[in-house]
């Protein structure tokens, strides 16, 4: 069964695809096709991105930057992101808003409540700059916020491999993919990492479901959206 709303929280660093920063708009153009058949499904979709393909904020701080300062210039890196892939978006064809948690009028419409439901209704694409808009908060804490908010049935977690694993099958060859997870199984397990804990902790309070999945294999999006099985269901 497909979802109604989701929510895909994607990352600056999949954003540079074949480049060390920046961001691929090859890629963006590969992801507006994926994306486009979300939408003529008749599931509306919203996207948080990351920035760390621009700057990571914990990594800035320190040596004269204050950590506050430092997480600042980590939503300017997702405002960058979010805009380059509406302009991407809407040369598709894909219908999309660039909504802004941080004030940058001149550039992107200010995240209010009613205006992103009122452009999810009407088919757009919401794609959302600055996390929360506060320091010392993840983009992944920022996304299962912002899912609850807009009442998403889901958050889908784009990852670089096909979920979650019982260690990390990067230094792990053996390493064994995990089908299902509790809430609380994902927020207790040191070994799992793939989103913070703030954000696992947030999302199994509210029993909201996240997917955490590849979002770069082709028709992968599509799946998670419609209900078939992708990646590590994680639900309370």
């Amino acid at each position: 069964m497909a979802y109604k709303r989701i929510l895909l929280k994607i990352s600056g660093e999949q954003l540079a695809g074949k480049y060390e920063g920046g961001i691929d708009a090859e890629l963006g153009a590969w992801l507006a096709d994926e994306i486009k058949q979300v939408i003529e499904s008749g599931v509306q979709l919203v996207i948080m991105v990351g920035g760390g393909n621009f700057a990571r904020g914990a990594q800035l701080a320190g040596h004269g930057i204050r950590r506050v300062t430092a997480d600042q210039i980590g939503m300017l890196g997702t405002m960058m992101n979010a805009l380059a892939l509406n302009d991407i978006f809407e040369n598709k064809g894909l219908q999309s808003r660039c909504l802004s948690n941080i004030f940058a009028e001149q550039v992107a419409e200010p995240f209010i409540h009613r205006l992103a439901e009122k452009h999810l209704e009407k088919g757009r694409v919401v794609i959302v700059a600055g996390g929360i808009g506060r320091p010392y908060l993840t983009t992944d804490t920022a996304a299962v916020s912002l899912g609850l908010e807009l009442s998403c049935d889901v958050v889908l977690k784009a990852t670089k491999v096909d979920g979650v694993f019982d260690s990390d099958p990067a230094s792990n060859p053996n390493a064994v993919k995990l089908d299902h997870l509790s809430g609380n199984e994902a927020v207790s397990n040191p070994n799992i990492k793939v989103m913070d804990k703030a954000a696992l902790g947030m999302a199994a309070e509210h029993h909201l479901p996240i997917i955490v999945f590849d979002a770069l294999k082709a028709n992968n999006i599509y799946k998670a959206a419609t209900g078939e099985s992708v990646g590590t269901f994680i639900q309370s």
